[in-house]
């Protein structure tokens, strides 16, 4: 038994850095995810591909653990940075990208993310889980934005 969660999250947000700040910060995948709230392990699979582990929530056999991957593309010139899933790693299927935009207050970013988590609970409670399974989503795009908003403001 197995429940499926489908997430979307949009954020807008300006930052005084500059354009070339944020995109470094933001293609260089590792430097970029160590803001990213309960990671456990990201793995380098190569050719700009990588496997996120996050934490496991729960406790002993009711632990459950998202695992993803996916593979990056930085396009400087069009202020973009993508990244698509790679099938069969894990969990879920995480897709998105950053929209990087030189502004007159420094630089707007626009966060997409698409994430599909596929969790070993019976299909009853996805009623009960799948409000919480976003939540929870949510507060950690808040908690990475944030994050970036204060790494990139000092």
């Amino acid at each position: 038994m197995a429940i499926s969660v489908t997430i979307e999250v949009h954020r807008d947000f300006t930052v005084a850095a500059s354009f070339d700040n944020v995109f470094d910060l933001l293609s260089d995948v590792p430097v970029s995810g160590s803001h990213f709230p309960k990671v456990d392990q990201l793995i380098n699979l190569g050719d700009n591909a990588y496997r996120w582990e996050m934490e496991k929530i729960g406790v002993d056999k009711h632990a459950i653990q998202s695992i993803y991957a996916c593979r990056y593309e930085s396009d400087r010139d069009a202020g973009t940075i993508i990244w698509k899933p790679i099938k069969g790693e894990g969990n879920g299927v995480v897709s998105g990208s950053w929209k990087i935009k030189s502004v007159d207050e420094g630089t707007h970013l626009t966060f997409t993310t698409e994430a599909k988590m596929t969790l070993p609970l019976p299909s009853l409670l996805k009623l009960a889980i799948s409000p919480v399974v976003k939540h929870e989503f949510n507060a950690l795009i808040d908690t990475y934005t944030d994050r970036l908003k204060t790494k990139l403001s000092s």
